[in-house]
């Protein structure tokens, strides 16, 4: 059953998420579904130490509009057709930033409305951020709303925030109940980027995350580790300025 150590972590989070107490902090609460979830499961979560040059993107969005197919699509190149809800995950990958190195930090959130103070520190933390919806669900849509307004409250302004709203599962075009153009109408209103794409088919998954660094105006960021720009990328250069994606 696993040991002792973890035992008593686990009977101390259930214990902790059963006791009724006016005193706990929503972040202990939090804390506790956490251990609880991670010992059960038997899937350990160590955080590396966070680096003072580390890029954060946080990607948010509603239960099954595919955040995580979307990440996993980037950063492995896989596809899972089965829905796994995400309390929440990080993954890294090394690009390059002002002509030298960083760690390019995605965080997939949870869909669930129950952390609201892990969403917060997602925020505070975040340097860009990816707003996902399905096309096939225009409710998906209107719970970005108050994500977005979140997002403006704690960081005061997004007009120097690179923040692309996202609509995803565009395959899936029988089940569309979001047109492209109420998306883009979405985003402009929100003075920021707009993007269909499918994890599934992967369309648009790479492009995603190059336009999203590309809208980084206080780092010259890139990809791609070896300096070398596509035709595409370099035109994109010449009309965004410093930031540079491969």
């Amino acid at each position: 059953m696993g040991s002792p150590v973890l035992q008593t972590l686990l009977q101390s989070a259930s214990e902790s998420c059963r006791r009724p107490s006016a005193k706990r902090t929503e972040e202990q609460r939090e804390a506790a579904f956490r251990l609880t979830f991670v010992v059960n499961k038997w899937t350990p979560t160590p955080r590396m130490p966070e680096q003072s040059n580390d890029y954060r993107v946080v990607v948010f969005g509603a239960g099954g509009v595919g955040k995580s197919s979307l990440v996993l699509r980037f950063v492995k190149g896989t596809f899972r057709d089965t829905y796994i809800p995400t309390v929440e995950d990080t993954y890294r990958q090394v690009i390059s930033c002002d002509k030298s190195v960083c760690t390019l930090q995605i965080t997939d959130t949870t869909g669930s409305h129950q952390f609201p103070a892990m969403q917060r520190l997602s925020i505070s933390k975040g340097h860009a951020f990816i707003l996902v919806y399905s096309i096939t669900s225009r409710q998906s849509l209107e719970e970005l709303k108050p994500i977005y307004q979140q997002v403006l409250a704690i960081k005061g302004t997004v007009e120097s925030i690179p923040i692309m709203l996202v609509g995803n599962k565009s395959d899936e075009t029988a089940q569309r109940e979001v047109e492209t153009k109420e998306g883009e109408a979405q985003a402009a209103s929100w003075k920021c980027a707009f993007m269909e794409t499918s994890a599934k088919t992967n369309t648009n998954v790479k492009e995603l995350f190059q336009e999203l660094l590309a809208l980084e105006k206080k780092r010259d960021m890139s990809l791609s580790i070896d300096g070398k720009r596509s035709g595409k990328q370099k035109r994109a250069d010449k009309l965004k300025g410093k930031c540079s994606v491969m």
